[in-house]
């Protein structure tokens, strides 16, 4: 975790955004989600300069797009971002919903339940995509020990109630970092399963693609299950039309090999996925930061 000391901007932002998330809590579930989901795309998206960095993504990886579905993956985008804001900051609420509404599937579920059984570790293989957290939620109410891997955000004051809210869902949780590390290493030798993140840009991982574009992506998923002799399953939580149910799928395993090519599959198994639902996956991230240097 950062050790920078939150200075007044990042306090008073920290301030507002909590702020925010009560307003939201103060409604009931039904209207709760919708609302953070106009939130974001309607006012804090657009602030944020959300739209600008969607359409750059979209003319990156789907320059084939017309102009019209741009603009409303513009808007959807971060209508998906906030209802899954106002649902991780639901706690209690979101996890029992997901426990009583939402499935979980997919040809690698059968895996997940013996590894259970057995009291065998498994990495999950996660993306920004629906909402990561109604993963976790899904897996928790089974009964089984499901941790997660997390970025520290950059503003430090946000992590005050950001990690105490996705810690509700699910735990426990584990800052990237030495110590985080630790402790996370420690929880797969004991059989827990990890969800661990492979979507983002990181700088130190290996030049892979997505859509069809270089994609510099973490090896850390492959290379843990490899280590420890657990199953790599992508799964991700796809958000229903109603806007509140998920179905979880587990994916099939990712054939143990080498850690850049079981990465790759991981890319190519989740740009099926987006190409089905594109409004679900967080086009606000820059991906493919080496393409857009090329451009410019």
């Amino acid at each position: 975790m950062s050790d920078r000391i939150p200075g007044p901007g990042d306090r008073a932002l920290s301030l507002a955004f909590e702020t925010v998330m009560a307003g939201l809590r103060r409604l009931p579930y039904e209207r709760r989600i919708p609302a953070g989901g106009r939130l974001f795309s309607q006012a804090l998206g657009p602030l944020a300069g959300w739209r600008r960095r969607i359409r750059r993504n979209l003319a990156l990886a789907r320059p084939d797009l017309p102009r019209e579905e741009v603009e409303r993956l513009a808007r959807a985008v971060p209508d998906n971002v906030g209802r899954a804001m106002a649902e991780t900051y639901s706690g209690a609420e979101f996890t029992t919903r997901m426990a009583e509404t939402s499935s979980l599937e997919g040809e690698g579920l059968p895996v997940l339940e013996a590894a259970a059984r057995e009291g065998r570790p498994v990495v999950l293989a996660c993306a920004h995509f629906g909402n990561y957290d109604a993963l976790r939620a899904v897996v928790a109410a089974r009964g089984w020990p499901i941790g997660g891997l997390y970025r520290p955000m950059s503003n430090p004051a946000f992590n005050t109630h950001y990690v105490p809210a996705i810690s509700a869902i699910a735990e426990p949780v584990f800052p990237r970092g030495r110590e985080g590390l630790g402790q996370m290493l420690r929880f797969i030798r004991g059989g827990g399963m990890i969800a661990l993140g492979f979507d983002l840009h990181v700088q130190e991982g290996a030049p892979l693609t997505f859509f069809g574009l270089p994609a510099m992506t973490s090896l850390t998923p492959a290379e843990l299950a490899l280590r420890h002799d657990a199953p790599l399953i992508p799964m991700h939580a796809i958000r229903q039309p109603d806007g509140f149910r998920f179905r979880v799928h587990a994916f099939a395993p990712i054939p143990p090999g080498d850690p850049a090519a079981m990465m790759q599959a991981c890319n190519d198994g989740l740009e099926t996925l987006v190409r089905q639902h594109m409004d679900q996956w967080f086009w606000v991230h820059r991906r493919w930061k080496a393409a857009e240097e090329d451009r410019r």
